[in-house]
């Protein structure tokens, strides 16, 4: 089953359960994908829904911060519990231990020994961890503790 058919699944299944938060989440997944299609002009692949859920979750968690800091609690909550939603679609999160390792092998791969070669790394990490869901901003940090010793 297809990603995007396991999401429309779920949306039924949310929508029979009368789950008014999974179906709310559903729904804005699914208009998502559906602009993403019409953007495109064809059928999306595994990758690029992937790709656009990672993309909503980048959002909620920029307005969960945002709610934080405007003392809206009850929001912010409301957006950490559609990010958690739209994880659970997302491929196993790569370990801490696996992103270490892929940033060692990129290093030694590219032959960098300094943070001007920071891109280089990213780049090479990421392709080593591609398929897999990692947060970029935590990439980011391990390369530059690496690059910085």
């Amino acid at each position: 089953m297809s990603l995007k058919a396991r999401i429309l699944s779920d949306l039924t299944a949310a929508m029979k359960n009368q789950d008014a938060l999974r179906t709310s989440t559903l729904r804005m997944v699914k208009a998502a994908l559906t602009n993403r299609e019409i953007e495109k002009g064809g059928e999306l692949t595994d990758e690029e829904i992937v790709k656009t859920l990672r993309s909503l979750i980048k959002q909620r968690q920029d307005a969960a911060e945002q709610y934080d800091r405007g003392n809206r609690p009850e929001l912010a909550i409301k957006e950490r519990a559609e990010i958690q939603i739209i994880e659970s679609y997302l491929p196993q999160a790569a370990t801490p231990e696996e992103i270490e390792r892929a940033i060692a092998e990129a290093i030694a791969e590219t032959g960098a020994s300094s943070m001007r070669d920071m891109g280089k790394v990213m780049k090479a990490a990421q392709a080593r961890l591609a398929g897999r869901n990692i947060d970029g901003r935590t990439v980011s940090e391990m390369v530059k503790a690496k690059l910085s010793q």
